[in-house]
């Protein structure tokens, strides 16, 4: 596929533009990353979610350690190119690597944070299998 799209995007002065992952059949926000153009392009190119990492300076293939893919089903753009909203598939559930539905977990209720949303798989059981070297 052509690469034409990535010059409409206005990337940060890291080249990084703020991707927010939906659920396509819920509405749900998911969550939150980043995304290089080289991440869009491979996730354009493969339908799976691939973001950057900005703590680990590397691409993050979303459930490649947990199982929790992200299948694409549509990429929009918002009105001033800086911002990214990916309608997914979630499959296995679970967005979040605290083990949750969504990242977006917690409300604002009378000045603290309040937990809104149960653990549905416990993160240990998740990443057991990942390498740690």
């Amino acid at each position: 596929m052509s690469n034409e799209f990535l010059k409409h995007i206005k990337w940060n002065s890291d080249g990084l533009v703020a991707a927010i992952a939906q659920d396509a059949s819920s509405g749900r926000v998911l969550m939150m990353a980043w995304m290089n153009a080289e991440s869009l392009q491979i996730s354009v190119d493969t339908g799976d979610a691939v973001y950057w990492s900005r703590s680990r300076a590397k691409l993050w293939r979303k459930g490649e350690s947990s199982g929790n893919v992200q299948k694409i089903r549509a990429i929009e753009l918002d009105c001033d190119g800086d911002a990214l909203l990916l309608q997914v598939e979630q499959l296995g559930g679970i967005a979040c690597h605290t083990g949750r539905q969504s990242c977006f977990y917690r409300r604002l209720s009378t000045g603290d944070w309040q937990t809104t949303e149960a653990v549905l798989k416990d993160p240990a059981t998740m990443y057991q299998h990942v390498d740690k070297t």
